[in-house]
């Protein structure tokens, strides 16, 4: 039962391989700023969103809106407003898994029981809200610049490619870094004629193998679910069980990495912060590159 990273940070630790983010991390994150330009790495919600066929999608009601005036509703001073309500799956768009997302063997990461996850109390132990913000060196490792196209549906990225990569990129990975895989998945979707979430490019384990090794905090890429599907016969998500449950990592599934390559970065300041649902087993967020 492979557990590299299980008690490396103490036997009650549900943080995992962002502990490897400390001051020192995010000072030296910071003085990559250099022009200050902000890229918005996320995806727009809507309830136009493709979403997998087993997931809902969003759910977006006005409870306050200009009809309501409109139609007669009057406030002291004249003053109107508008308020709505979304209903959404957390695992939706741009997103981080939480260390309860996925687990096998009947343990979770450090391992808690999985049956600390149920439907009557959401996750027990690891939830988003144990996740904090994430704050660090940025790592784009471009497989699209690399190939000069992007990876087809169903490619396997593995740990060389994922070396060249860096290569190109004159980046040697370092603890607490949050590496970010540019496939080219997403941005080659035709979202009209509807989106095959069943093949995407991914990386292999012993692409992920060589990422965790390298002391890597945060792992994401614009595809949705990291790693290659179909998935290597006889396995299923091979790639989540080892990052998530075995060393820690969490995953931020469906970035929008078209615009970083586009303007040649390589290391950047990286933000993003998870909205700490309690039990939570992901949560969107809207990352950020700050060049």
């Amino acid at each position: 039962m492979a557990r590299e990273s299980w008690g490396r940070w103490g036997a009650d630790d549900e943080v995992g391989a962002p502990n490897l983010i400390g001051a020192e991390q995010v000072r030296l994150a910071a003085a990559l700023v250099k022009t200050g330009r902000v890229i918005s790495l996320a995806q727009p919600i809507s309830d136009r969103l493709p979403v997998p066929g087993h997931r809902a999608g969003v759910l977006h009601f006005m409870g306050r809106d200009g009809g309501d005036y409109a139609a007669g509703a009057k406030r002291p001073g004249g003053f109107q407003f508008a308020e709505d309500t979304v209903v959404l799956p957390l695992h939706l768009a741009t997103h981080v898994d939480a260390l309860c997302h996925a687990w096998c063997d009947d343990h979770l990461y450090n391992g808690f029981p999985g049956n600390t996850v149920r439907s009557t109390t959401r996750a027990l132990r690891c939830g988003i809200e144990k996740m904090p913000p994430l704050v660090t060196r940025g790592v784009l490792l471009d497989v699209v610049g690399l190939r000069g196209e992007p990876a087809k549906p169903g490619d396997t990225i593995g740990r060389e490619e994922l070396q060249q990569a860096a290569a190109s990129a004159g980046v040697t990975l370092r603890d607490g870094d949050a590496v970010l895989i540019r496939t080219g998945w997403l941005e080659s979707q035709d979202v009209s004629r509807g989106v095959d979430f069943n093949a995407e490019p991914g990386i292999d384990v012993e692409a992920a193998l060589w990422l965790a090794e390298s002391g890597v905090a945060i792992v994401g890429a614009d595809n949705f679910a990291i790693e290659v599907l179909p998935f290597p016969a006889g396995t299923v998500f091979p790639v989540h069980q080892r990052l998530i449950r075995d060393y820690g990592i969490p995953l931020l599934e469906g970035m929008v990495l078209r615009a970083l390559g586009e303007a040649g970065a390589t290391t950047f300041l990286f933000v993003a912060a998870p909205l700490p649902i309690v039990g939570g087993t992901g949560s969107p967020v809207a990352p950020v590159a700050v060049l």
